[in-house]
C-alpha cells in the first residue's frame, strides 16, 4: 500500500496511509522508548488504577440501587457536606495565608528565616495522627491556653490548615522568586501605591500558582483522616468528616457504604484536579498568546 506525505508536511515528516487515516498518535517519541512507557503504565496500574477499580466494583456489589442508597443515606450526605464545606474554608485560608507566608519568605529577611522556611515542609514529614495529638493537647479539654476547639468545626479547620499549609506556600514561592522586580519599581516610580502594584502587576503572575496550591490543599483536605481523628470528635452531622464515616462503616461491617462514599470522595478530588489542569492549560495559552 502506497504512502503519501502528510498534508502540510515537509521532508522527513510522518507519512499517512493513502486512505487518509492518520496513525501518528501511535508513534512513541522520547528517550525511554516503548519499554519505559510500558513499565510506567504497569506501575501506575498496580499502584493506582487497580485499587481504584476494585473500590468502584465493591461499591456496586448490590447494583446501582445499593450504591445510590449508600451514597444518599442522611449520615453519608452530612459527612460529605461537612467535608466539602470545611475543605473549601481551609483552601481559602491557605490561599490568603500561604501567599502571605510565601511573600515574607521571598521578600523579607529576618533572623531565623531559614528555620521558618524548613518548618513549612514539616506537615509533609510529620505523621498526621501526631498533628491531631498535638492539637488536642493544645486545644482540647485541658488546653493550656484556655482555647477549646475539640469536637468543633473550627477544630477541623485548624487541623486541616496545618496539614495543607505547604501546598500554597511551595506553589507560590518559586513563581514569586522569578517575578521581575523592575516592573514593580517602575510602577511605584509612576505613582502607584503598594496595593495597586501588587494587585495589577504581581497578583496576575501569581494567580495560576495560587489557584494550583489552593486546589491541591482542597484535594488533600477532602480525604484527610489522621489530623482530624482526635480533635474532630466525629460527631454525626456536626464534625464527622467523610473519612471518619468511612472508617465507622468498615467497623460495623458495611463495606458497600464505605466504598460508595469513598468513590464520591474520589470523584470530588478528581474533579478538583481536573479543573486545576484545565486552568493551568488556559493560563499557559494566555501567556503564549501575550508573547
Amino acid at each position: 500500500m502506497g504512502l503519501t506525505p502528510a498534508p502540510g508536511g515537509t521532508e522527513g515528516s510522518a507519512a499517512t496511509p493513502a486512505g487518509g487515516r492518520d496513525w501518528s498518535w501511535l508513534r512513541v517519541t522520547g528517550s525511554v522508548g516503548p519499554l519505559g512507557i510500558a513499565t510506567a503504565v504497569l506501575w501506575l496500574s498496580i499502584i493506582v488504577l487497580l485499587p481504584l477499580a476494585a473500590l468502584t466494583v465493591t461499591s456496586f456489589d448490590e447494583g446501582w440501587s445499593g450504591f445510590w442508597g449508600a451514597l444518599t443515606a442522611p449520615a453519608a450526605l452530612e459527612s460529605l457536606r461537612i467535608t466539602v464545606l470545611v475543605s473549601l474554608v481551609v483552601a481559602v485560608i491557605n490561599v490568603v495565608m500561604g501567599t502571605l507566608v510565601a511573600w515574607v519568605l521571598v521578600r523579607d529577611d529576618f533572623p531565623g528565616k531559614g528555620l521558618v522556611n524548613a518548618l513549612i515542609d514539616l506537615p509533609f514529614a510529620l505523621p498526621t495522627i501526631v498533628a491531631s495529638i498535638v492539637l488536642l493537647s493544645l486545644y482540647g479539654p485541658q488546653s493550656p491556653v484556655d482555647i477549646r476547639l475539640n469536637a468543633t468545626a473550627p477544630g477541623l479547620v485548624v487541623a486541616l490548615a496545618f496539614v495543607t499549609l505547604p501546598f500554597v506556600v511551595r506553589s507560590v514561592q518559586p513563581v514569586l522568586i522569578e517575578v521581575d522586580r523592575e516592573v514593580e519599581q517602575a510602577a511605584l516610580s509612576l505613582g502607584a501605591d503598594n496595593w495597586t502594584t501588587f494587585r495589577r502587576i504581581v497578583l496576575p503572575t501569581l494567580t495560576p500558582a495560587i489557584i494550583s496550591g489552593g486546589g491541591l490543599a482542597f484535594a488533600r483536605a477532602i480525604g484527610e483522616y489522621g489530623s482530624v481523628v482526635l480533635i474532630g470528635g466525629a460527631i454525626p452531622g456536626k464534625t464527622e468528616m467523610a473519612s471518619q464515616y468511612i472508617q465507622k462503616q468498615i467497623e460495623i461491617d458495611r463495606p458497600i457504604n464505605a466504598a460508595a462514599v469513598s468513590v464520591a470522595l474520589l470523584v470530588i478530588s478528581f474533579a478538583a484536579l481536573l479543573v486545576l489542569r484545565l486552568l493551568a492549560q488556559r493560563s499557559v495559552r494566555r501567556e503564549q498568546a501575550a508573547r
